[in-house]
């Protein structure tokens, strides 16, 4: 990015950011998910032993899991990959990782599966890649479900809107009070001085911008979505076309702007958003699927020292 500035400023156009365009996106809430993490793999650090919450067995809770006991030096260890708001869920949160853990690992162990390590895991990896593809059955999404889904949700398919956009950054610290007060009173001697002659706007940018897009008359090329920083971009997207009545605050500054023109986001057929709405209901269905096989699991188990949500019977339909 050719700016420093965060608002996409810099030869070629284009906007903050990356100018390649992105594939439309398909918001849905997963179904049935909830939060589960797998314990993570220790990781080797050179040069500094691992450090140890606590070193007292006595702060950790007695867990087993069909007579397997969980020890309290993974629980330390497993501690850090689950913040919250208390030691205590922490230390839950921890504990329930590694019992799902010790069930897969069981559950692999009484199938005996045959290793085939794919590129970029371990052997745990690898076993749990294999336990899953094998007793996780998942129903597939067909084509009138995605359908369904779409014509449900038109208002979530647009693509992005566009803004060509022209600016002059007054630039100045956020928490620089006094910088900020005198760059806004510039910013509205600025605009005064644009709604006087309307042609100026490029010769003030080269004169006032902090920007590097001052070297193309201020000019952001075209502006989508996720390309300048999010104070910014909800002030800019409001704005008609045309040169907006007030300086716009980022935490960079004050900015001038100029809507040069606006292309409102587009209706998209079902067929540009298909693939993305079946890759978003098959991993609904896949994060439900997941955890009634854990409930299954655990409904199975003995296990003493924390109490989980289990099943009786598999519940995948």
């Amino acid at each position: 990015m050719a700016s420093g500035c965060g608002c996409g400023g810099g030869s070629g156009g284009g906007g903050c950011g990356s100018s390649a365009k992105t594939a439309p996106t398909v918001d849905i809430e997963p179904v049935g998910a909830v939060a589960f993490e797998p314990a993570q793999a220790e990781q080797a650090v050179a040069d500094e032993a691992p450090q140890l919450i606590a070193s007292s067995e006595q702060e950790w809770p007695i867990i087993s899991v069909n007579g397997v006991s969980i020890a309290p030096q993974a629980m330390a260890q497993e501690l850090q990959y689950h913040p919250a708001e208390s030691r205590e869920e922490a230390v839950y949160q921890a504990a329930r990782a590694l019992v799902i853990r010790e069930l897969l690992q069981q559950r692999i162990a009484e199938l005996g599966l045959a290793l085939q390590v794919g590129a970029g895991e371990n052997e745990e990896e690898a076993a749990t890649r294999l336990l899953l593809e094998r007793e996780v059955q998942v129903p597939q999404c067909d084509e009138a479900t995605c359908l369904h889904y779409y014509e449900s949700n038109r208002a979530r398919f647009h693509s992005a809107p566009l803004l060509a956009v022209r600016h002059i950054l007054l630039e100045c610290a956020p928490d620089d009070a006094e910088a900020r007060s005198l760059a806004h009173v510039q910013a509205e001697l600025l605009l005064e001085r644009l709604d006087q002659f309307p042609g100026s706007f490029a010769e003030l940018a080269l004169k006032y911008s902090a920007c590097p897009s001052k070297e193309q008359g201020g000019s952001l090329g075209q502006i989508s979505k996720g390309q300048t920083v999010p104070e910014l971009e909800r002030q800019l997207f409001t704005l008609p076309a045309g040169l907006a009545s007030k300086p716009l605050e980022s935490r960079y500054g004050w900015h001038v702007i100029s809507i040069d023109q606006r292309i409102d986001g587009q209706p998209l057929p079902y067929e540009a958003v298909a693939t993305a709405i079946r890759t978003q209901l098959q991993q609904g269905v896949w994060q439900k699927a997941l955890v009634q096989y854990l409930q299954t699991l655990i409904g199975a188990a003995d296990i003493r020292g924390i109490h989980l949500q289990g099943a009786d019977s598999p519940l995948v339909q």
